[in-house]
């Protein structure tokens, strides 16, 4: 299956705030064609996203100029949700999807009331013809019950196949303590869309539990911790074996796999190009 590649916007939001159509330009410039968008929230009083004060229309007609697409969105969603402007701006983009891109977890029971609300967020979605995805960081991947499940295995037996599919974050699959190339299989055809950055060799430890403990209840604040740039390195310039990734990713049906470049120490633009330059290359050797 054909394996395409694209840009998460978060990776360029400091360049969008300063000069958002500009930043598009350079995006097309460097080749990329597919992109998230990111930073949504739709509540009674507005919505905002990360690419500032462009409208839904300016959007489609900038990225549509620039021979790219905007593929889907990640999201805020919480009980402040105005779902009506949500779908309408995702239907107006032309996007596919709307995915959640985090949540936090105490216990088994909490992860049981997420995975409800889960599946509420994408029976929403699919009644207006949208995909609803999950994305994870690390904390899924705490062992919750004395079965040696994660949270992310509550989730995956919890949620509908029909109305809930996951968008596996390789890198953060990784410092959870997992093997993301055993996750995207044991995902199967829930994920058809990941996301791709790199792990510095001198990011220690490699498993965030071996810092925070097995037994800790990740919070903003431990998440904030995990937000420097030593920890994170471009696409191909890092330890992760990625064309196994690319491999098993082929495998089991992706369709898209974005660049997301939380943290990096260079400027964004050069760092997407870093990345671009070595997804090509990866993806054809």
């Amino acid at each position: 299956m054909s394996l395409q590649f694209g840009l998460m916007l978060f990776s360029v939001r400091n360049a969008l705030e300063k000069d958002n159509v500009g930043t598009f330009e350079k995006i097309a410039e460097i080749g990329y064609k597919h992109l998230q968008l990111t930073r949504v929230t739709a509540t009674k009083d507005g919505l905002t996203h990360v690419a500032g004060t462009l409208s839904a229309d300016e959007i489609n007609k900038l990225v549509q100029r620039l021979g790219m697409k905007l593929v889907n969105i990640h999201a805020r969603l919480d009980a402040h949700t105005d779902w009506d402007r949500l779908i309408a701006f995702s239907q107006e983009l032309g996007s596919t999807g709307i995915l959640l891109p985090m949540g936090y977890f105490t216990d088994k029971q909490s992860t049981l009331d997420f995975a409800k609300t889960l599946n509420g967020y994408g029976e929403i979605c699919r009644k207006h013809g949208i995909d609803f995805y999950y994305h994870n960081h690390f904390q899924e991947f705490k062992v919750i019950d004395e079965q040696n499940k994660t949270i992310m295995d509550v989730l995956l037996e919890n949620t509908d196949k029909e109305l809930v599919k996951f968008e596996l974050d390789t890198y953060w699959a990784l410092r959870g303590g997992v093997d993301p190339v055993e996750w995207l299989f044991k995902l199967g055809d829930r994920c058809d869309m990941t996301h791709q950055k790199d792990l510095p060799a001198a990011a220690h430890p490699v498993n965030w539990y071996d810092y925070f403990g097995k037994e800790a209840n990740i919070t903003l604040h431990e998440m904030l911790q995990t937000q420097k740039s030593d920890q994170f390195t471009e696409t191909g310039e890092g330890i992760m074996d990625i064309r196994s990734l690319f491999a098993a990713m082929r495998q089991t049906g992706v369709k898209y796999v974005f660049v997301e470049q939380d943290m990096t120490d260079k400027e964004e633009i050069e760092s997407i190009q870093v990345s671009y330059n070595n997804m090509v290359r990866l993806l054809n050797t």
